[in-house]
């Protein structure tokens, strides 16, 4: 069974996870953690700083020790808030790329909240109803609606303990202008959030990462050292009422850096970010006006787990919601820009079909096949900018998109393979291509000949679809078409139009012929 590492590149901390595949579900043999606090310096100058970067790669070298020491078959390696704000960012990728060996992948805060919703997903109990998710990070915060294990909705937020700290918060214990400026900033943010996520029947509440740990354990301290009424408040462990949050955020504003470090639960690396994050828990559970929440200690790291046993592992009863999930956002991408998906959907299938029947010449690893189903959907929705160069609209819009489950790299990649319809064809100095590493360019030419085929199969075809089958030989590859009511001249003269190009990528003369 195969042994899965991810590492979770925070503002604030770097996490490491590494799991191994059991009767296919995913069993953790090792967890690590290093407070780098790579942000501080992205919020304030918009640069990592080189003390920041040398810390974190050093918490890096010691993570891939143990990734090395547990075997691990593949290894995720993301960053979030602090590298998509740094203008250096670049240069740290490629830094950790030198030293480790380690694609460095900076992703969305939306994508940042749909792998936290699928790792609490798949193993926090009672997350069947209508569940509301919140991780408050160094430099984010990820505020998800879930319904039935189903994303609804899902904002990010500037609201990161580091960034408001180093914002706001420069003395000690906090001025009072700079509290107020900063719960203006949340209230703000909040009142943005609630615009496009209603709590109405939400059954649960559920928080994580650090300093969701820290109010529950310090809620906990307080209600057990309270008066009978405060204790009725806290149901069970890691349990956070909102009343106390409320009182701890009160009294942690007014507490010195050492008064903090003291206080059960909080600790001396968290201390010095605790007010910002007590405060943006305070303000949001009174914004929504919920009781409070319930801290689960997994996140980022076991939904990019969880992910990658989806993708690898077809019998995992995680791998159907991978995929449904992932399609879902390709089709909601196609309406977002007019593209009818039961119009394009001919394209698709035929599409799919050459990519199985034609497998042993183009021999395209797997994943194209969905990335090659995507680019199919989508190929007009450059069309919804305007029809003149609508190619070059529509590489630009699918590599721009948010959709789920796409890396960005996977996300240009299928921008590559729907860009290049009509007279145009990929160069290897094309920008389509130029965020490609080069070895993946065959791949892209490849499926590009697939799409195309698969649009000259389908002619401004209404309903009468043909049916095809592909033949191949040494020197020839047959594409033998079942004609429809309409005939099928139109689709024969666009196949042989793409015969120069079939034999420059593949070898090979191309032969459409008519049943």
């Amino acid at each position: 069974m195969p042994t899965f590492a991810a590492i979770d590149i925070g503002s604030n901390s770097c996490r490491l996870k590494i799991a191994r595949v059991v009767a296919h579900q995913l069993k953790t043999v090792h967890e690590d953690r290093e407070v780098t606090r790579l942000g501080s310096s992205v919020f304030e100058s918009g640069l990592i700083s080189p003390e920041a970067m040398a810390l974190t790669l050093r918490a890096l070298k010691r993570f891939q020790r143990a990734v090395q020491a547990h075997a691990a078959d593949e290894t995720r390696v993301v960053a979030t808030a602090a590298l998509r704000d740094a203008r250096n960012g670049e240069a740290f990728q490629a830094w950790v790329k030198a030293e480790t060996g380690w694609s460095l992948e900076i992703i969305s805060g939306l994508e940042e909240g749909r792998l936290i919703h699928r790792g609490i997903m798949s193993a926090e109990p009672g997350v069947s109803g209508r569940v509301l998710l919140v991780d408050l990070g160094g430099g984010s915060c990820e505020i998800t609606l879930s319904e039935h294990k189903r994303i609804k909705e899902t904002v990010s937020l500037p609201l990161g303990a580091v960034r408001l700290t180093e914002g706001f918060l420069t003395a000690d214990p906090p001025a009072a202008e700079g509290l107020a400026q900063m719960r203006q900033l949340i209230g703000r943010e909040l009142r943005r959030a609630r615009r496009k996520i209603t709590v109405e029947r939400v059954s649960l509440v559920i928080a994580t990462s650090g300093t969701a740990a820290a109010l529950a354990e310090a809620s906990a301290a307080v209600a057990k050292a309270g008066k009978a009424s405060v204790k009725r408040l806290v149901h069970g462990p890691g349990v956070a009422p909102a009343l106390l949050v409320r009182k701890l955020a009160a009294r942690l504003a007014k507490m010195p850096l050492q008064e903090r470090e003291t206080m059960p639960g909080i600790g001396p690396r968290r201390a010095e970010i605790i007010i910002a994050g007590a405060l943006v828990y305070a303000e949001l559970l009174e914004h929504f006006a919920l009781p409070g929440f319930r801290y689960s200690p997994l996140g980022l790291r076991d939904g990019i787990l969880a992910q990658m046993l989806a993708e690898q592992d077809t019998r995992a009863s995680s791998h159907v919601e991978f995929e449904h999930e992932r399609w879902e956002s390709v089709l909601a991408t196609a309406r977002r820009y007019g593209v009818d998906p039961r119009q394009a959907e001919p394209v698709r299938a035929h599409a799919i079909q050459l990519y199985r029947d034609l497998k042993t010449l183009h021999e395209l690893p797997g994943d194209y096949e969905h990335w090659l189903a995507a680019a199919a959907l989508l190929r007009d929705t450059g069309k919804f900018i305007n029809h003149q160069g609508h190619h070059r609209h529509t590489q630009y819009i699918i590599s721009s998109s948010e959709m789920y489950g796409y890396t960005p790299m996977q996300r240009t990649i299928v921008s590559a393979i729907a860009r290049y319809q009509g007279k145009s064809r990929p160069g290897p100095e094309d920008r389509a291509l130029r965020n490609i590493p080069t070895e993946e360019h065959r791949n892209v030419h490849r499926a590009v000949v697939l799409l195309r085929l698969a649009i000259a199969l389908n002619q401004d075809r209404a309903s009468d679809v043909l049916k095809v089958t592909a033949k191949i030989y040494p020197k020839r590859a047959y594409l033998e078409i079942r004609p429809g009511r309409t005939g099928a001249e139109l689709e024969l003269w666009s196949l042989r139009k793409e015969a120069d190009y079939f034999r420059e990528v593949f070898g090979r003369e191309l032969f459409p012929t008519l049943a």
